[in-house]
């Protein structure tokens, strides 16, 4: 392997790249970012703030004066805003139907793209980075990239479980939405890199995913 190691992890909402990005990190002695949490708790400071989040030049302004902390721990990930540990405040409803919104505004994602940048040079360049852009805009330069996807209900069902929600067909819905919304905002949308290797989850067991992954990066 290169000293430099950057495993770029795309894909929808509920195709399992948080599970799996952390597998992989951890199986590969990497460090693991979050992306998405970064975004969410962005939207939940800007929740707790007031700011009204149907205006975009408010978000942006709004935004310029949170402090984010991403731990890098596969087996203990952890997210701050201002000081405050948000790792389940993140998962709740308000976020959730908030977060396209504040993701979409283009000042917010040079930010945040900025700091994820920072967190791969910050772990020499050895680290699995999860999200919606992150091959295609994160890190293009990235040794390894990942769209990971799976059919929509089996999408649906996953997230459902982690919510702990029964209705599985607003679930699907409610992530229907979020990648209309992701794939077509202007700034760095859900999109898979050219030269990405697609992943088809929807069949596979977590562990095979992540098998799958770590084979193609210790491949000779």
């Amino acid at each position: 392997m290169s000293t430099s190691l950057v495993v770029a992890v795309d894909g929808p909402s509920g195709s399992g790249k948080s599970s799996t990005a952390r597998g992989v990190a951890d199986r590969l002695g990497l460090a693991y970012l979050d992306t998405g949490a970064m975004y969410r708790a962005m939207t939940w400071a800007l929740l707790q703030a007031g700011t009204d989040l149907t205006d975009p030049d408010a978000i942006a302004v709004a935004a310029k004066g949170v402090h984010l902390e991403s731990g890098v721990n596969p087996l203990d990930p952890t997210i701050h805003a201002d000081g405050v540990d948000v790792a389940e405040a993140i998962r709740g409803e308000d976020v959730t139907a908030a977060v396209s919104h504040v993701a979409a505004v283009p000042s917010v994602r040079e930010q945040l793209v900025s700091m994820q940048r920072q967190s791969i040079a910050d772990n020499d360049h050895r680290i699995v980075v999860e999200g919606r852009d992150i091959g295609s805009t994160v890190a293009p330069n990235a040794e390894f990239k990942i769209y990971l996807v799976a059919d929509p209900a089996a999408r649906a069902a996953r997230r459902a479980a982690e919510d702990g929600s029964t209705d599985a067909s607003a679930t699907e819905q409610a992530l229907a939405r979020r990648d209309e919304i992701d794939s077509n905002r202007a700034a760095s949308p859900l999109a898979m890199a050219d030269d990405a290797v697609l992943v088809d989850s929807t069949y596979m067991t977590l562990e095979e995913v992540i098998n799958t992954i770590v084979d193609m990066v210790e491949q000779p």
